[in-house]
């Protein structure tokens, strides 16, 4: 149990005026021994120990009345982050979300939600008297001692930061910490906004993390401070992936934006490259705009960095993304076919005239192993041949899980080989007189995906006669394109950093009409492209991940020109780092930019053994159901109590016997 008004319990000591009356008032009379009185005492000796036991019920309830009354004013609250029984803790260990997405504002403040979510903690433990307190912020996944709550807001380790929060990874820390330390009566309590890819409920981490504190002498009980309140609108950017292609600068971009998204709205994007700003107006129509920017290069530069941002607005820190480019790659591209009429409208669509900058290379599947050492040169393998075996199957996936991509096309003959379980279903050929058609594409994602201007492809203009159909098992593959018969046209398979299409009809006149350039020719480009960026992949990191973190004696230092927050924390914050010989653009983690949060429904299977619960935190810290005011229950115990002293000072009614009046002689 906590309160509101904590000082108002000094209150509590006028519960003894009672007591001291009581005793004041027994010096007060003087005892002198009368030898008649002795025989009246002892006619009542019987009834004085009834007359005692009264009077000792009068003080108490007079007390007790006064200390409810005491409780009543201090306001008294139990449930949210302080419960019954909290005052006898020993250690509190507090986890804590300092991801980027914990800094958007609330709705009515002025304050993010990691700042609210600090305040109300610190307001928690001024209840807590000579209770440890623990950070583990998602940042460092470190314990650290708090000496004060009031020194939460100042220290670097809840600073905002462009990193990520593994919820699972940073409770399995704080179960192996209490099991390291033994800090006796512990809760662990976990400050978060909810999101759901930092819960991420498949992790294994959660089955460990459960286990751990079910394993610890004094199993802990779990308080989850969820600040998923509205939030102000909010316009996010998001540097989707970077391609330099000669003296240009490729950039795929994403603008995501919350709130009322059914306006257009118009912003100013501000660009600088090399430390040259300069600012466009962008429109966006809705809720995402996913586009394309090219930019101009110096000639003759070998290398360089810069950034993009959106004006600020309810969360600073996802409105700014970073870049950086090196040498220009060759964008090569590689076709494994027969020769004939598909093989030629491949290597067209791969590299078609007046693309001075791409070129490719058409070889027979028999003379495949022989390039496997120099496929690190190609951006894109274009399979139209049986699916590969053995050694050329082993080139093929260790190019994928390099960030290669990888376009297969049926090898036009029925066979049963397979390819990462997966394989070409018999050749279907429609009934005579009619056609395969093109029914639903995937409009927003992969290769058919609607250009730029929001433009979709002329997919209705396919016609098939023969097709073999992608056959894997239930969801290894991705249908984004199917005919009319509900089978699939075009399929994704994702592995390790690559991607795998896969075409159910070919370019070639005996089975469809694919090679005209409606959608043979973008589809093919757009493969070329996103496997063309695995050159530059290296270039791209998220932050506190991967390349981004330094690697044996490197050195990180920030390059980029950008104004850092002075609130954040700069060991995690996003930029342009020299680390030793390498450059490296640090984004915001992917997952940041997905609003899903989790639902209360879905923690109690996370939590299964471990006794916990949840307050929904607003910017008023008004609590959820969680958390209530008690004081009128206090109020009702006073007026219980006041009537039962009233009832026992009543005097004795007077019995039968003595009330009947004497009759005269």
């Amino acid at each position: 149990m906590s309160f509101y008004q904590q000082p108002l319990l000094w209150f509590l000591c006028a519960a003894a005026i009672p007591v001291i009356i009581h005793l004041l008032n027994r010096r007060r009379h003087k005892t002198l021994q009368w030898a008649a009185m002795q025989f009246l005492l002892k006619a009542t000796r019987e009834s004085r120990g009834k007359k005692k036991l009264r009077h000792i019920l009068i003080l108490t309830a007079r007390t007790l009345g006064i200390a409810c009354l005491a409780f009543a004013v201090a306001r008294p609250m139990i449930g949210g982050l302080l419960g019954w029984g909290a005052s006898q803790l020993d250690t509190v260990i507090l986890i804590l979300d300092r991801s980027p997405s914990m800094e958007i504002t609330a709705d009515n403040t002025t304050a993010s939600k990691r700042a609210l979510a600090i305040d109300r903690v610190r307001d928690a433990m001024k209840s807590l008297d000579a209770t440890r307190l623990v950070l583990i912020d998602s940042a460092s996944n470190t314990p650290q001692d708090i000496p004060s709550p009031d020194s939460l807001a100042d220290i670097t380790s809840t600073r905002a930061t462009d990193a990520a929060a593994n919820i699972p990874s940073l409770l399995q820390r704080a179960a192996e910490f209490i099991l390291e330390t033994q800090p006796g009566k512990t809760e662990v309590w976990i400050a978060s906004d909810m999101q759901h890819a930092d819960w991420d409920k498949q992790n294994e981490r959660w089955t460990t993390a459960i286990a751990t504190l079910q394993s610890a002498p004094q199993k802990p009980a779990v308080r989850i401070l969820a600040l998923g309140t509205p939030s102000k609108s909010n316009v996010s950017l998001r540097l989707l992936s970077s391609y330099r292609s000669a003296d240009e600068l490729l950039l795929d971009l994403e603008i995501q934006r919350s709130g009322d998204a059914q306006n257009p709205v118009n912003l100013p994007l501000t660009l600088a490259l090399n430390g040259i700003k300069t600012t466009d107006s962008i429109v966006i129509p809705g809720q995402v705009l996913r586009f394309q920017k090219r930019i101009k290069l110096p000639p003759k530069q070998t290398e360089g960095q810069g950034w993009l941002t959106l004006p600020g607005d309810a969360n600073p820190r996802d409105n700014t993304a970073y870049f950086t480019y090196g040498s220009a790659h060759p964008v090569k591209s590689l076709i494994v076919s027969a020769a004939g009429e598909s093989a030629a409208y491949l290597a067209a669509a791969a590299a078609p005239p007046g693309y001075s900058e791409q070129s490719s290379e058409t070889i027979d599947s028999s003379a495949f192993l022989s390039k496997a050492a120099f496929l690190g040169e190609f951006s894109t393998i274009i399979w139209a041949a049986p699916l590969p075996q053995e050694a050329a199957a082993q080139a093929i996936t260790d190019f994928l899980n390099t960030g290669g991509h990888v376009v297969f096309f049926p090898p036009m003959e029925n066979n049963t080989l397979s390819f990462q379980n997966i394989s070409w279903s018999p050749i279907s050929t429609a009934p005579q007189g009619k056609f395969f058609i093109l029914q639903q594409w995937n409009h927003d994602d992969g290769l058919l995906r609607d250009t730029i201007n929001g433009e979709p492809l002329a997919g209705q203009t396919l016609r098939a006669i023969k097709k073999q159909v992608l056959e894997s098992p239930i969801g290894t593959s991705t249908p984004l394109a199917t005919w009319d018969d509900s089978t699939p046209f075009l399929s994704r398979i994702v592995l390790e950093r690559g991607t795998a299409w896969f075409f159910s009809s070919t370019p070639d006149y005996t089975w469809s009409n694919l090679g005209d350039a409606h959608l043979l020719l973008p589809g093919i480009q757009r493969a070329v492209l996103a496997g063309s960026a695995r050159f530059d992949a290296a270039l791209l990191a998220e932050v506190n991940r991967g390349d981004a973190l330094p690697r044996h004696a490197e050195i990180r230092t920030r390059i980029d020109d950008f104004a850092e927050q002075t609130n954040a924390d700069s060991i995690y914050a996003a930029g342009v780092y020299r680390l030793g010989e390498r450059v490296i653009a640090a984004n915001l983690p992917a997952s940041e930019y997905d609003p899903l949060a989790l639902e209360k429904t879905e923690l109690t299977p996370l939590f299964e053994g471990i006794r916990f619960s949840t307050l929904e935190e607003t910017a008023t810290h008004t609590a959820a159901s969680e958390e209530k005011e008690i004081w009128k229950l206090f109020l009702a115990a006073v007026l219980f109590f006041l009537i039962a002293e009233a009832l026992l000072c009543l005097p004795k009614a007077p019995t039968a016997a003595t009330s009947r009046a004497p009759r005269p002689a």
